[in-house]
């Protein structure tokens, strides 16, 4: 077993009481803690950054190909992009360590058709505490990181929603109806 996966067996199997009710936890970003930068290649060698999309609400979903339960989370990433269109929501998945043949071979097999970011050395992951995989950073219109999600979840579903239309709303015009 390469290196990685130990060690993120071992961090997940260390978060798997907090894990165990829901598949997944929810925390707030630490209040008074700036964004780290965000600044990654998608697939097509186009460069994404956080300033960039200012005005959107931004899911960033760290994940791994190896990760069971990141692909099982996979297609319902892709059904939340959809309900809310990049216009509103920007899902970025960012694939952790792995290189681009992988990443392809995967989204060709699963027909995702999610922005996928590289994150190589894993460099981006340990700036927004992606300990365990998956984890999800939700980020408002302003920029500002607003919950930690660790674990598997089904972004389509109730509990998702209740997630991310807090993030949406100071995109509201004053006196407009959530």
């Amino acid at each position: 077993m390469q290196r990685r996966h130990v060690l993120a067996w071992a961090l997940g199997t260390a978060a798997l009481p907090a894990l165990a009710q829901r598949g997944y936890d929810v925390t707030p970003w630490p209040a008074g803690r700036a964004a780290p930068p965000l600044s990654a290649l998608d697939m097509q060698g186009q460069t994404w950054t956080l300033e960039r999309l200012r005005g959107r609400a931004v899911v960033i979903n760290f994940w791994a190909t190896w990760c069971p339960p990141c692909r099982a989370e996979m297609p319902s990433l892709q059904q939340l992009a959809e309900i809310y269109g990049p216009e509103q929501l920007q899902v970025l998945a960012v694939n952790v360590g792995e290189g681009p043949r992988r990443i392809a071979q995967y989204l060709q097999s699963s027909g995702l058709e999610l922005t996928v970011l590289l994150d190589p050395k894993s460099e981006a992951a340990k700036a927004w505490g992606a300990t365990v995989l998956p984890t999800t950073l939700l980020i408002d219109t302003e920029g500002r990181p607003r919950q930690r999600v660790r674990g598997e979840v089904d972004w389509s579903g109730r509990e998702a929603q209740a997630l991310v239309e807090p993030l949406l709303r100071s995109q509201l015009k004053p006196g407009a109806r959530t």
